[in-house]
């Protein structure tokens, strides 16, 4: 029992431990001049064909949700009449 609490606690700072085991590269000078860079495209759409789905997809729901809104409000404002 004392032994696989030890091995416990072992493999628990082992895990908790904030030493990193990789180097892992910097790529933000590369982004922030590939982003900042004036060729015209909006920033939203910088990013390629993905902010491009991203951004649309976003825009046709935005759309889709007001309108659903305005729908809803207009029917709580304007009850049907019962007979």
């Amino acid at each position: 029992m004392y032994k696989q609490v030890m091995t416990l606690q072992q493999v628990s700072r082992r895990m908790l431990s904030t030493t990193a085991n990789k180097q892992v590269m910097n790529r933000v000078p590369q982004k922030q001049k590939f982003f900042q860079e004036d060729n015209g495209i909006p920033i939203h759409l910088k990013g390629g064909v993905t902010d491009a789905i991203l951004y649309r997809t976003t825009m046709g729901l935005t759309i889709l949700g007001t309108g659903y809104v305005i729908y809803e409000l207009v029917n709580a404002a304007l009850p049907k009449k019962k007979d």
